[in-house]
């Protein structure tokens, strides 16, 4: 499975959100720019094709980590355009204001971050909206990167309210090296953000 990327930059007075996610159902990886849950932009590229020098790689042992580098090195030139002031010489010209404007923004949040470590696990519970809407039966995928031990994966959906629990069986003396991939999938979209966990100590 393909995690995206997920980050926020300011350039000037505008806080940019760029979101980069493999569209499976597509075959695209693709890169969204948002200001204020607004989509202002996409780029995408078909899988196997390259953004600069990278090419694809053969093989399906190598599939996903090559379509991975191509979409960190799309979500990085993205994240270069704002930085350089150049956003409009790298979106795609084929989309429409009014395409772009209906496009909303998936988000992903861990409504118990200050949650408590007990008898051996963690619980999360997590929320998923569409701009700004709650969104039921949105899948959600959680990847625990832990030292010293294969990843960790579970899966649940939303419920009506968006909101789903889960628990992450982990050492507590790890929870300061261990960390949390969640990505949401819904409709075709995703969005994915990375939980630093830590110590109640």
């Amino acid at each position: 499975m393909i995690f995206g990327f997920n980050t926020d930059i300011r350039h000037e007075d505008t806080v940019y959100h760029v979101q980069s996610e493999a569209r499976e159902g597509e075959h695209l990886l693709q890169t969204q720019v948002f200001v204020r849950g607004r989509c202002i932009g996409k780029r995408a590229v078909p899988y196997g094709v390259s953004t600069a020098a990278t090419t694809a790689g053969a093989g399906s042992h190598s599939d996903d980590q090559e379509k991975e580098k191509i979409l960190r090195e799309l979500h990085r030139e993205m994240l270069d355009a704002i930085r350089d002031g150049k956003l409009d010489s790298i979106f795609d010209k084929r989309d429409t204001a009014e395409t772009l404007a209906s496009v909303k923004e998936l988000d992903l949040q861990w409504t118990n971050a200050g949650s408590v470590h007990a008898e051996g696990s963690l619980t999360m519970q997590l929320r998923v909206t569409d701009g700004g809407a709650s969104v039921a039966g949105a899948r959600l995928t959680l990847r625990l990167a832990r030292p010293d031990s294969p990843p960790y994966y579970a899966q649940v959906l939303t419920d009506a309210r968006g909101s789903a629990e889960m628990s992450v069986q982990v050492d507590e003396k790890s929870l300061a090296e261990s960390s949390v991939l969640v990505q949401a999938s819904y409709d075709g979209r995703t969005a994915t953000r990375k939980f630093q966990l830590r110590s109640a100590g």
